[in-house]
């Protein structure tokens, strides 16, 4: 993990003074880069060079990478440059496709990598071989081209600023300050590899990159699909509809598995646990951490290095479940779950509601865990929102199950004045996703990713602080997107059956790289801190989208039976029964961080400019 800020000006060689030298400007990209920092705490690191374009212009390249060091042995300092010339920023993290040894930086291998290049289509063939979210800018000095992207989910932020009349530079930069009246940052697009052509660049091509920027196709050269290479893009959805003269009847029970369905999965089990593996291996310890060497050091002596953003939910419990087989026995997982104080739902509470949740839910909380609140010193009733009495639950589901390991279950309740003082860094950080929706779901990541909490050494004890060490957060986010757990699924169905769900599907992978990844790492990260999606990994996603659409979800059956029905199935079959059951909750109703305000409604409005 890293943060990038780029900048690339130009001047005819009859002028002195290059168009990214002017006072306003160079305060800007110090506080762009200060933002930028904050992503990799570990080192920061700048290169700047100069060229000469064939018409005699000059182009000034300035590279500045910052470094959150989760691979290796050593700690590497960005940019990486070569001896040849070639710069390389990069904020990834390489799964597949590379090897990538334990003790190597793998920005440093890529680097190495990319500079035996001779030529676009090499790089674009070389970054089609990769698994794992990344963005980057490369200068490659053979062909003097700027390349940049990101990968084809989206799962890392790179914002680009075009060049315009007031600010005639392009500008790349992982997080962004927030709005400006200067520069108009938006997404980089995942549809391509941007290649430009920097001889090219000079006064007339400055307001329009057009004719010196190539935009090329993610997909390796060649005209059939054995020319693909693996991880070039996402797959698209199978359209093949369930067999009219069989009709698989619809499922009985998550406890009786049919055998149309049982290869699926326990394909899906094998998938998602090589992507977990794959995402908790091999992280370094910080300095003055180091591994239990024998059953006489106390657990707690030991950090954890991997947290789950934990709900309570089936994506997170899998994902957390699944961790527990390849992280070692003393090392404690951090279980990291929200709660905000919702003044809108205070107000509305009533005489035997606590925290609005009614009591038959209360009911069924732990019988260790108290809804008395305040009164036993266990829970107020402010913070007892969903997503914290089903995260208590899956709690006692994950110890029954895995009962060596230590469950860190991190209450991190955010006060009303906390989620206010909070809200102008938020609203910086997403830019320029700007919606109420958008703060929402912001804000809840923003706290979460945070970890500063509580943890309670036993039911009865009380709550001591706790701030959460580990850098690597997993994300359940894609299972919905992959196996139909919205309840427009369930529309589609209804409106136009099953080719009307294979649609809804497709637009959702569409989607993906668009609606929430690069929001949500810009926002996590700015705590020196990475999300991993191990539903995302390309591996899952493109397993999950060439499986029939009967095999993943019937939009026929109950809620928390019929959506996501294949992980369901699979979650049940991993010993997660309660888990397996649990319905959809949209991460910001869980948490009450949304319609904090009486009257103050969730959606798709904009927010005030900053």
């Amino acid at each position: 993990m890293c943060g990038i800020v780029f900048v690339a000006g130009w001047h005819e060689a009859t002028t002195s003074r290059c168009n990214c030298q002017d006072d306003a400007y160079v305060d800007f990209l110090d506080h762009l880069r200060a933002a930028n920092a904050a992503r990799g705490p570990d080192a920061q690191c700048r290169h700047q060079t100069t060229l000469k374009g064939v018409g005699g212009g000059i182009v000034h390249l300035d590279f500045f990478a910052s470094e959150l060091r989760l691979r290796g042995d050593a700690p590497v300092t960005q940019p990486h440059v070569k001896e040849s010339g070639d710069v390389l920023c990069w904020n990834g993290e390489i799964f597949e496709g590379l090897d990538v040894r334990p003790d190597e930086n793998d920005g440093a291998r890529l680097s190495g990598a990319l500079s035996g290049l001779d030529d676009a289509s090499d790089v674009v063939r070389l970054l089609g071989t990769l698994e794992g979210p990344y963005a980057f800018v490369y200068y490659h000095h053979l062909s003097r081209k700027l390349f940049f992207a990101r990968d084809p989910l989206g799962r890392r932020s790179l914002l680009v600023h075009w060049p315009t009349n007031k600010s005639p530079h392009l500008l790349l930069a992982s997080v962004s300050i927030g709005t400006s009246n200067d520069f108009d940052f938006t997404d980089l697009s995942t549809e391509h590899i941007y290649a430009l052509d920097l001889d090219g660049l000079s006064g007339e091509t400055a307001m329009s990159l057009d004719p010196c920027l190539e935009r090329l196709q993610r997909l390796a050269l060649g005209d059939n699909d054995s020319a693909r290479v693996p991880f070039a893009r996402p797959e698209r959805v199978n359209r093949a509809l369930p067999p009219i003269e069989t009709k698989p009847p619809p499922l009985q029970s998550l406890d009786s598995i049919p055998r149309y369905l049982l290869s699926a999965m326990e394909d899906l089990i094998s998938h998602l646990d090589r992507s977990v593996a794959l995402r908790v291996s091999n992280i370094p310890r910080r300095s003055g951490e180091s591994p239990s060497i024998d059953n006489m050091r106390p657990v707690s002596s030991v950090s954890a290095r991997i947290a789950v953003f934990f709900s309570g939910g089936i994506d997170s419990t899998v994902c957390a479940f699944l961790a527990d087989r390849h992280i070692p026995p003393d090392e404690p997982i951090d279980l990291l779950n929200v709660a905000f104080e919702n003044p809108r739902k205070i107000r509305i509470q009533v005489d035997g509601n606590v925290g609005g949740i009614k009591k038959k839910k209360l009911k069924s909380l732990p019988d260790i865990w108290s809804a008395e609140g305040q009164a036993s010193g266990r829970y107020g009733p402010n913070y007892l929102v969903p997503d914290r009495s089903a995260g208590l639950s899956e709690l006692e589901e994950l110890r029954r199950l895995c009962p060596g390991r230590q469950w860190n279950f991190v209450e991190i309740d955010v006060p009303y004045s906390e989620y206010q003082a909070a809200q102008p860094t938020v609203k910086s950080l997403m830019w320029p996703c700007h919606t109420v929706m958008d703060l929402s779901l912001a804000m809840a990541l923003y706290f979460a990713a945070r970890g500063i909490g509580k943890l309670r050494s036993g039911p009865d004890a009380q709550p001591e602080p706790y701030t959460s060490p580990a850098r690597v957060i997993l994300n359940g986010l894609g299972s919905d997107e992959l196996l139909g757990g919205y309840g427009r699924h369930r529309t589609a169905f209804n409106t136009g059956g099953w080719p009307a769900v294979i649609d809804e599907l497709q637009l959702e992978m569409d989607r993906i790289p668009t609606r929430n990844l690069g929001r949500d790492d810009r926002v996590i990260s700015a705590h020196g801190k990475e999300t991993r999606h191990p539903f995302l990994s390309l591996g899952v996603v493109n397993f999950l989208v060439g499986l029939p659409v009967h095999l993943k979800l019937d939009p026929r059956l109950e809620l928390g039976v019929g959506d996501k029905m294949l992980l369901r199935l699979a979650a049940r079959k991993m010993g997660l029964v309660e888990a397996s059951a649990r319905k959809k909750r949209a991460m910001q109703f869980g948490t009450h961080a949304a319609r904090m305000e009486v009257g103050v409604a969730d959606g798709g409005g904009t927010l005030p400019v900053l």
